[in-house]
């Protein structure tokens, strides 16, 4: 799954509402049902479209074809444009990430926060939905969850921060705006472990596959960076069958030359 005239334009959010929510309304229940939701249990293909806005380079129009499998784990990126990205790719196999460059024909161990092709999106975002593994909830001095019931524009949502259970993750802090009705993420605050608040990311657009959902264009804003933006679309979503070889370096060497 890791945001020019293409760029929408993100609406004010405007909070008009904030009180708390129940004791019983618990954030791990939240996050699992994030990742039910988003999680599709079987084989995906999909064309992912990247425009990057850099303030001091411009803008840049990338391509790379998706092959993920949610139930082993596994996902392989190769990318299709520009020409100078073309074959290079992101191989996941388990915690094992590995970038793979077409002019070295190497593989390189990587992190889940290492850029896709330079872009505001890492690797770690085209993983299945891991927030129940990976996060636990912020307390307050009383001990109480951060959680809040509130609005987003004229959407109601449960306002959320969470904090990182293991090391090697993007940013150890979020905030995450989940709307009340169907526990989808529409916005998504990264801090670093200062607290420095890094990137807005707003999960723009949904499709439903098989009752489950993908967020299929979302904008990330470079909060640290001024001015910095990646808009992704996801298009052309097969859930066909995937052979085993497509999730080894052998096929991802062989899709390079």
């Amino acid at each position: 799954m890791k945001k020019n005239s293409c760029f929408v334009f993100v609406v004010l959010i405007l909070v008009k509402l904030a009180v708390p929510l129940q004791a019983n309304v618990k954030v791990i229940d939240v996050l699992k049902r994030l990742d039910k939701l988003q999680n599709l249990g079987e084989d995906i293909t999909a064309r992912v479209d990247i425009v990057q806005r850099d303030v001091d380079q411009g803008t840049k129009v990338m391509e790379c074809i998706y092959y993920g499998r949610d139930i082993s784990d596994l996902f392989l990126i190769v990318m299709t444009k520009p020409e100078s990205e073309k074959g290079n790719g992101y191989l996941k196999s388990g915690n094992n990430f590995w970038m793979y460059r077409r002019n070295t024909r190497t593989f390189q161990h990587i992190s889940r926060d290492e850029s896709i092709a330079g872009t505001d999106a890492n690797a770690g975002d085209f993983e299945k939905s891991k927030y129940a593994e990976y996060y636990e909830s912020v307390k307050d001095d009383s001990g109480r969850e951060i959680v809040i019931e509130t609005m987003l524009g004229k959407i109601p949502v449960y306002r959320i921060e969470i904090l990182a259970k293991i090391p090697d993750i993007d940013y150890p802090r979020k905030i995450i705006w989940v709307r009340k009705d169907n526990h989808l993420p529409l916005k998504e605050q990264s801090f670093s472990l200062s607290g420095t608040l890094m990137y807005s990311h707003y999960f723009l657009k949904y499709s439903k596959v098989n009752n489950k959902y993908i967020s299929i264009k979302q904008l990330v804003i470079d909060e640290f960076e001024k001015g910095n933006k990646t808009l992704w679309e996801i298009k052309d979503i097969s859930v066909a069958e995937l052979s085993n070889n497509k999730f080894t370096k052998a096929y991802l060497e062989n899709l390079s030359k």
